[in-house]
This record gives structure tokens, sequence and C-alpha cells, in this order.
């Protein structure tokens, strides 16, 4: 009789239906019942019933919106047969509470339909409902506990918004539980239910979060200091931690959910509590558990964490980054958690950590026929690990005012975190070998774009407070000096121009990804840029100069070596681990640089057996680019606007590089330029700009990389290919910006964009 009373109640809550009876009658409907462990053997054996069959006005009803955390079970529900076991009858009752937690605080709903719930929920209180799901938390039965928790946490997030006080028998469980540690029972559970309900404090969208944060956290705090400091000096080296299945594994796990929790909450806070700050004035216990012998599972989340700690993503929806950094509390913890990680990873902490965990198959444990995970690192982790890196050294060198406070940390940290790369990423056998330290940036990041961006702007900040440092120390830097600079920073490898132009040719100078990135608001490619442009109005002879430099790793007419002055001390972050990196021998690396003081910037290789490997290797990377914009599809076909032909110049660039004679010398040699052009007057034959994209080609821009049958003057192929991309951007920001469809105001771009197209065509009137 009751389950069907049940299950009328779940079909009138699931369609908004008024309630008819008394609100006596539902709170005994749905009052739990636990004097008895629900765990009887029908409970055990009898599975869940099938969502097949059945009949029911609101079974094929979507409530994935009101009940997110059991909808698989709730969809079944409204169709079962009389034949439930106590354990069904409790889920059933579960569901339905955080149901109408979920109604009620629903403004779709009725208003006198949510007073209703309302009044039901003061009876369950009554009849102390919170203590019955208290001790749920700790039955065996994984499922009921879960409800449980879930339940528990909407019930007392519901009270604290409505009556603006916490739940006495939930806190004191809380308490108890963490003071008790590591000899109380239930930590896992009691941890997330206090995450289930910082996340529901933080989805509610209509309640002022920091007055509520305040309430719940305030009698929390030093509790939680206390069980931070407990959980994370545990010996992680014990048998307890040997199974990713043990209670205290779970513990950690359930923590690590907690802190995740407590970070994206303090954004709501002007003055964070010290629980909220715990995990960055003492990230050094993370750090230590990361280096230990705890499952690899564990290791991950925490270096996942450590990433959302240092791009200080504390939500997903949340203000920016720049806005949530001006937080004084925020600096000093940010500064705190960089140097932390900048000590172990000078003690050779990168090197505890093994990349190579297990992976995870969809449908089975075990890799695929023919997949070779052997040797293979978790790119994830070793994204976020140089991230958290790139972004502490970032951190450090900002607040620091002289040379002498960064120069050290700076040059260990990088020295470790390339000899890291080299290590766990391997270019695949088509491509080049990497011969440069400042590509290796785009082949760790390449597979993710936002972190990528973050990485290529911490580096640009960096290149540019260390810029600024050389230039209050010397006004008029000898030519020694600017060597030696130039040395250090490709050795570095965080030159902003190489960076830059690596990434560009990884894409095939694709102006339409440029244009996704800046329409994405999941990237910083918007400030990146406009930094980065900034910087190139100021370096354009430098820039011209590394585009030289690419150009000579792709021929054999121009060698191009940088090294220190002879004799010179280095007087700008320098130093033996820095150098060693540099100049490593081939034994050591199959990737390694020029050694001793021939340390090459760009190896452009001699001979003809050197030079055909070469234009190999240069072919592959082509295909491997081309490959790469299969999947990087553009988000609007930007090249369908109206007047798209109306605004080109009358100049063509075709695709089809067959229609060019391979016994016309001059042709063949404007095509290895990649950008060739005609006027109304001249040959109308042209050849390719990229080899994916059809475009309009100034002849301005294409000039500059032509060179005459002759060989007057070098084949400027990189400056021509990357500035012809830039234009192409500029183009189709403006196309867009005069039909409304761009989502901001980019004039401050257009304009550095247009400075660019300036220095640009000057170059060609020389």
């Amino acid at each position: 009789m009751k389950i069907s009373l049940l299950q009328q109640m779940y079909k009138d809550v699931l369609a908004g239906i008024p309630l008819a009876k008394e609100s006596h009658h539902y709170s005994s409907l749905i009052n739990l019942c636990v004097e008895q462990p629900p765990g009887d053997e029908c409970c055990h054996q009898k599975p869940l019933p099938s969502t097949a069959g059945g009949v029911g006005s609101h079974q094929d009803t979507d409530i994935s919106d009101v009940v997110p955390a059991a909808d698989d079970l709730s969809n079944s529900f409204a169709n079962m047969s009389s034949s439930f076991c106590p354990r069904e009858v409790m889920l059933l009752q579960l569901t339905l509470i955080k149901m109408m937690v979920a109604k009620a605080e629903s403004q779709e709903i009725e208003p006198h339909t949510r007073q209703k719930y309302c009044e039901i929920f003061v009876l369950l209180k009554e009849a102390k409902i919170d203590s019955k799901l208290i001790h749920l938390l700790g039955c065996d039965d994984r499922l009921l506990s879960h409800m449980a928790s879930q339940s528990l946490a909407s019930l007392v997030y519901l009270q604290l918004k409505e009556e603006d006080t916490l739940n006495v028998p939930w806190l004191s469980f809380s308490l108890n539980t963490l003071l008790g540690f590591p000899g109380s029972a239930r930590v896992a559970d009691c941890l997330r239910t206090l995450a289930a309900v910082l996340k529901e404090t933080l989805k509610d969208a209509l309640v002022p979060g920091a007055g509520v944060l305040k309430k719940l956290l305030a009698p929390l705090d030093a509790v939680l200091e206390g069980f931070y400091n407990a959980i994370l000096l545990h010996h992680f080296d014990s048998h307890h931690y040997t199974s990713p299945y043990s209670e205290a594994t779970n513990n950690l796990i359930s923590f690590i959910d907690l802190l995740e929790a407590l970070l994206a909450s303090r954004i709501e806070l002007d003055l964070p509590l010290r629980c909220q700050r715990i995990l960055f004035l003492k990230v050094s216990y993370v750090l230590n558990v990361i280096s230990s012998s705890i499952p690899y599972v564990i290791k991950k989340k925490f270096i996942l964490l450590l990433k959302k700690c240092v791009l200080y993503k504390s939500r997903e929806d949340a203000k920016s980054g720049s806005l949530f950094l001006q937080a004084p509390s925020l600096c000093e913890d940010m500064l705190a958690l960089s140097n932390a990680v900048l000590q172990v990873v000078n003690l050779t902490w990168l090197n505890q950590i093994p990349l190579s965990g297990k992976s995870s198959y969809f449908g089975s444990s075990e890799a695929a026929p023919g997949h070779d995970s052997q040797g293979s690192s978790d790119q994830t982790v070793l994204r976020a690990l140089s991230l958290v890196l790139l972004k502490a050294l970032e951190f450090k060198i900002h607040n620091s005012a002289t040379e002498a406070e960064i120069k050290g940390d700076f040059e260990s940290s990088m020295s470790q975190l390339l000899v890291f790369w080299r290590s766990h990423v391997k270019p695949s056998p088509e491509s080049h070998p990497v011969v440069h330290h400042c590509e290796w940036l785009s082949l760790v990041f390449m597979e993710q774009d936002d972190d990528m961006w973050e990485a290529a702007k911490a580096l640009l900040l960096i290149y540019l407070k260390f810029d600024r440092l050389q230039g209050d120390a010397a006004d008029n830097p000898s030519q020694k000096e600017e060597e030696s600079w130039k040395f250090l920073v490709h050795a570095g490898g965080y030159n902003p121009h190489c960076i830059f132009l690596f990434f560009l040719e990884k894409i095939a100078f694709d102006s339409t990804v440029l244009l996704d990135f800046l329409i994405s608001s999941e990237t910083c490619f918007l400030e990146y840029l406009v930094r980065y442009l900034k910087l190139l109005g100021k370096e354009w002879h430098q820039f011209v100069d590394v585009c030289n430099h690419f150009d000579s790793r792709h021929s054999t007419f121009h060698t191009v070596s940088v090294k220190p002055p002879d004799g010179e001390k280095q007087s700008f972050v320098t130093g033996d681990s820095l150098q060693n990196v540099v100049c490593e021998t081939e034994s050591q690396t199959p990737m390694s640089l020029t050694p001793s003081h021939n340390c090459t910037v760009f190896t452009a290789q001699q001979g003809d057996n050197e030079a055909a490997e070469w234009n190999q290797s240069d072919s592959l990377t082509t295909t491997d680019s081309t490959s790469l914009l299969g999947s990087l599809q553009s988000l609007v076909n930007y090249d369908s606007s109206e007047d798209s032909e109306v605004e080109s110049d009358g100049k063509e660039c075709l695709v089809n590089t067959k229609q060019l004679p391979s016994n016309n010398e001059d042709e063949v040699r404007r095509r290895e330029t990649g950008c060739s052009c005609r006027d109304d007057d001249q040959n109308p034959r042209t050849s390719e700009v990229s080899p994916l994209k059809l475009k309009g080609c100034r002849t301005s821009s294409c000039r500059t990389c032509m060179a005459s049958s002759d060989n007057i003057g070098p084949l400027r192929v990189m400056l021509c290919k990357s500035t012809k991309c830039l234009e192409e951007l500029q183009e189709a920001i403006s196309r867009l910006q005069r039909r409304n469809l761009f989502p901001y105001n980019p004039s401050a771009l257009l304009k550095l964009l247009s400075h660019v197209e300036k220095m640009s065509k000057s170059m060609n009137l020389q």
C-alpha cells in the first residue's frame, strides 16, 4: 500500500502537480525507517527495476535538471511493480527528498506548491530526518550511502538559505568526525557531504554567496586546517594506501574533492577563511604526497588541483582570473605556492613523479591490440605539471624587483623543465627532430588550446620582465651583451618570436585558427596576442632575424649560429645548469643542440645527404600540419562573407601546385617561398600560400618573400607566411566587425595588426 502511494507522489512531484493531501500524509510517506539495517538479502540480490515496460503518464519526462545525481534511478520509479524490498523503498524516499528540495528552490514552480514542500520539510525535521540520513551514511550499500549524502546536503543548504541557521546534527557529526581522525569512521562520507553543500551554495545564483559561506564554514575553519595537517602528514608508504580502493585512499580522494570545492568558493569572499587558503599556504604537504608512493590516481588529482590553483580558476563561470588576482590575500597565497613549487623543482622533484600510470580504456582495463601503452607518458599530467611550474615562475618573477632575486630560480627551474620535457615527450617518427628549445612549448601543449596559451603568456611575461630588468641595468648595452641576451633567451626556450612562429608553423599559417581562438572565451589568446603584437612593434628587427633563422633551418644556403661571446662573463640569467641543457652531447639525446661553444640556435644541415634529410623532414612537417588542421575546423566559414571577393585586392593564390611547371627554375623558386602573386599584366600563374587555404594575397606582402632568379637576396619564406597570416586575420576581423558579428570591440587589436602590416610594407620598399 505504501509503495503505491510513494509512486503516485513521485509522479505528482515530477510533473509539478500540487500535492492534494495534508502535509502530514506526505511527510509520513517519505520519512525514513532506519531502525533495522536496510541491507537484508533481498536488497543485495534483487536488481534495481528496469526502465523498460510499464505505463505512466510521466515516464519519459526528462528530470535531469531536477535530480542530476539520480536521474537513471528516478526514471524507473514511476512504473515499478509493487514487489519492493526495503532498500528500493528507501531509495525512492531519498530520491523524492532530493527532488522536492530542487522543486522548492526552483522559481518556475508555483509559490503555493513550493510552500507545501517547505511545510513537509518542517515536519520531516521534527521527525529527525537529518539524524536518520547521517546514520544512513555509514551503510555498506554504496548507492544508499551516496543518495543519503546528496539528500542530507540538499536539506542542510535549504535550511541555511531559508532559516539562516546551520543544521545542528549535521554540524556536530562533521566536527566529531574531523576531530576524531584518524580514529573516526565515515570520514569520506563526512567530506563528501560538506563538499556537496558547498557546491549547492555555488550553484545558487539567486542568493548572495558570501553570507551563506561564512555561516557554513566559520564553525569548521580551524577544524579543517587541523584535518588538512593530519591527513597529509600520514605515512603514505604504508600498506593502507597500496590499493586505490582502500578506506584510506577513499578518504584522501574525498578530501581532494573538498579542497577543490573550497578553492572554488574563495572567490565569493573578499577575505577568504583560513580553510580556503590552506592549500596555498601549506602546499608543500601536497607536493610531498605527489612524490610519495600513493596510487597514481591520487597523484593525478592533486596535480590537476594545483593546476587550478595557479590558473586561479575557482569557478568555471566565475570572474576573470585577472580580477580575482587583484585580491591581496590571493597575491600572498600565490607567492607562497610559487616559492614552494620552485623550491621542490630545484631539488629534482619532477624526476620523482612517474607519468606512465596505467591508462584506463573504455569498457576494459587493457589496451586494444596494436596500442602500445608502455613507455608513453600521461600527457594530461605532463601539461599540468609544466603549467604549474611555468605559472609559478611567472608569478615569482613578476613579484621580484631585481635580477638577483630571480636569476637562480629561473635558470635552475627552466633547465629542469627542459630535461623533463625531453624525457617524456617523444616526437612522432614522421616529424623532424627537435633542434631548438623554443619548439618544446608547442609540442607539449598543442593538443590543449587553453593550456598552451596560458603557458605561452607566462613565458612572454617572463621575457618582458627580463628585458625590462636588462634595460634598467644597461641603458646602452654593447653588442656582446645583446648577443649574450639572445643566446640565453633561445637557450631557455622562451624567445617569444620563436614560440609564435613555431605555433604558426604547426597550424600551417591558417589565420582562421587564430580567429577561432580570438572568438573563443575558453582561452587567454586575446590577452596573449595583444601583448605579443605590442612587443612585435618594438622588436620588429629581432622578429625578422628569427624568421631568417627559420628559413635557414629549411634550406642549406644559410647557417645561423648564436653563441655567447668568447671569454665574456654572462651578466644576465646564465650559469652552468642552463648552459648544460643547451650544449648536451649527442650521446645523451638525439635532440640536443651542437655541443661545446658553438651552440646553434637553428641548425642548418650541410652536405647532400643531410640536405636531403632536411627536405624530407620539411615535407613530413607539412603533412603533419595538414592532418592537424583536419581537427582544427573553423567555427565559422569566414570566407562566405558577401563582399569577400570585392574586398580582395584582385590578387589570387591557387592551391594546386601541380599547375607549376617543374622545369621552370624561377617558378619553382617562387613556389618554395610559399607565396607568389600576380598583377593583372603579369604572369597569371601562381603558387600556394598554404596547402589548405585559398585566400586573397596582397602583392606587397608577397614581394617580401620573392627572390630573383640570380639569387640576389635571401628568400624570406617565414616572414612572408607569418605576416600574411596576420594580414588575413586583420581582414577577417574587419569584415566581422563591419557586420557587428565580432563578440567584442576589436579596435585596439586591429590597430596593432595594422601597425604590423605597415612595418611589413616598409620592408618591401627597402
